[in-house]
């Protein structure tokens, strides 16, 4: 077997490659949302089907416990990536949450049901940390953004693809059950090309040196010992507390506000939003890698920028008194959504060093899931209680500019500006 390509090598093999891992991790990153995504959009088929899955609460707490696991493991997935193979981590979890989610389709109660997502979370928690770790080593400063805009952009089809999901659902031909035995077949076969394509990337000696010596209560000592990375955490998690209520509870916001079918609510839900997303990674990584040309924060004000689309959306999407309406303020949601989620990688790449940085992203992912699946619970006994839409999106819509204000005031370490 050839050895892995040196992050050293001439920047014709080096960029090559850098671009073919792209291609390689864009199917993985797809099938991770779309997995997701697609319960959200066949609540309905379903609840119907699970008898004892009979009020919002309960359905609250699936994406809930599917998130608390998976942040719990976020911290331990990223050390493993960092200390060993970021390949076999991508592999392993690939395989692992594809297995999982073929079994989803054969639960039968709603324990079952609730087990399956929780270990689902388990097994998804190794790979974005791993994976996003793995393209920043290969992709220095210049194209950066743009590599991880990219991987994200495969995200968002991700997200489209699942909210069709509802249709099929509502084929009496499929149903929901197929389209977890299906998704969870092609992860499978794919985890096993990917095994022998993917390569990790080659580091200096010295490098690896220091890393074997790095501990875990050490690596995680060194990064709660900046300030900067705290305030990246809080920063990174107050936005995506709101970007995971928009996708797991749109549709059925969709569906119950203008009384439509529950495919067009999966569609209209994921659609539009993560089309405008995919512009905001591409437009968002492009004038991120250029501004930092100029200075060195221009990732930070690209992404803050994008929160700060974020705001005016939330406090649109509770309000509009049309599905048209609503649509357009989910399209600027998207796009700034973009911009940052395209940055806080990269970001993170400027507070931490390499052998770090998946550490860290497990950390943030940590933190930031964790609350995301209280929000998600949160959400649910809200609409348990009656409380109307306007009020739980502008509280995130709140949260969200206190977020902006954190960000800019992060500064980046020079010496790890490549």
């Amino acid at each position: 077997m050839r050895p892995d390509p040196p992050v050293s090598d001439t920047l014709t093999t080096v960029s090559r490659y850098a671009w073919w891992l792209l291609i390689l991790l864009a199917p993985v990153v797809l099938l991770n949302y779309m997995d997701r995504q697609m319960m959200a959009a066949m609540k309905y088929s379903i609840m119907g089907d699970i008898l004892d899955l009979n009020s919002e609460a309960k359905w609250g707490l699936l994406p809930a416990v599917f998130k608390w696991t998976y942040a719990i493991l976020s911290p331990l997935g990223g050390y493993i990536a960092d200390r060993f193979s970021k390949k076999h981590v991508i592999v392993g979890s690939l395989f692992a949450w594809s297995t999982v989610t073929w079994a989803t389709g054969h639960a039968q109660t709603y324990d079952q049901l609730l087990w399956t997502r929780a270990i689902m979370g388990i097994s998804e928690a190794f790979y974005i940390p791993a994976g996003l770790a793995l393209i920043t080593d290969y992709h220095t400063g210049p194209t950066r953004s743009r590599a991880v805009g990219i991987h994200q952009l495969a995200l968002y089809i991700g997200i489209i693809i699942g909210g069709f999901s509802g249709y099929a659902a509502e084929a009496p031909s499929l149903g929901w059950r197929w389209t977890f035995d299906f998704a969870g077949i092609v992860g499978m076969c794919y985890a096993i090309p990917l095994f022998f394509l993917l390569k990790n990337a080659s580091k200096t000696s010295a490098i690896t040196a220091q890393t074997e010596k790095i501990s875990p209560l050490r690596a995680f000592a060194e990064l709660f010992g900046n300030i900067y990375f705290i305030m990246l955490v809080v920063y990174f998690t107050v936005p995506g507390i709101a970007g995971w209520v928009v996708k797991d509870w749109m549709p059925t916001i969709l569906k119950e506000q203008f009384d439509i079918g529950q495919g067009h609510a999966g569609v209209a839900a994921t659609l539009y939003t993560n089309i405008a997303a995919i512009f905001g990674v591409i437009i968002g990584g492009y004038l991120a890698d250029t501004w930092m040309r100029r200075n060195e924060r221009g990732r930070i004000y690209i992404s803050a920028i994008g929160v700060c689309c974020i705001i005016p959306a939330l406090f649109g999407v509770g309000n509009a008194g049309t599905l048209l309406a609503t649509v357009a303020f989910l399209m600027l949601f998207g796009l700034g959504w973009g911009f940052f989620d395209c940055n806080s990688m990269p970001i993170l790449c400027q507070i931490a060093r390499p052998e770090l940085r998946a550490t860290g992203y497990g950390i943030m992912n940590f933190v930031g899931i964790s609350c995301g699946g209280f929000g998600d619970w949160g959400v649910g006994i809200m609409r348990d209680a009656a409380l109307p839409n306007n009020l739980i999106f502008a509280v995130f819509a709140g949260l969200c500019a206190a977020a902006v204000v954190l960000v800019l005031l992060i500064k980046p370490n020079r010496k790890l500006l490549r």
